[in-house]
């Protein structure tokens, strides 16, 4: 499951998570990120030690800002507190599933 999070969540939902926490920045009108919303989703339920968060850019601009955020949608994946990878732009099922393992 995706859980949308506000930047005063971030912290103790990314920051502090001891399991590796993987971030879709995305936005309601972007249509590349309502292309990789469910496959984020389906991937989501395949992983008990990774945690899957959203953040809406437009709502949480302060979050995208300190993220160095310029394309959307954008993955982060955030290992111990700290970035550990990043992809921009839609991607098929097998490469996100790939790059979520690289953190486990």
């Amino acid at each position: 499951m995706v859980k949308e999070i506000k930047t005063q969540d971030f912290e103790s939902m990314v920051i502090n998570n001891p399991k590796p926490v993987l971030v879709d920045f995305w936005a309601s009108w972007c249509g590349p990120c309502r292309m990789l919303g469910p496959v984020v989703e389906k991937v989501s339920e395949l992983y008990d030690g990774v945690d899957f968060c959203k953040v809406n850019v437009d709502e949480e601009p302060q979050l995208a800002m300190q993220y160095g955020i310029m394309s959307i949608p954008c993955l982060i994946l955030f290992k111990d507190g700290r970035v550990f990878d990043q992809s921009v732009g839609v991607v098929p099922e097998a490469s996100l599933k790939a790059f979520v393992e690289k953190a486990l």
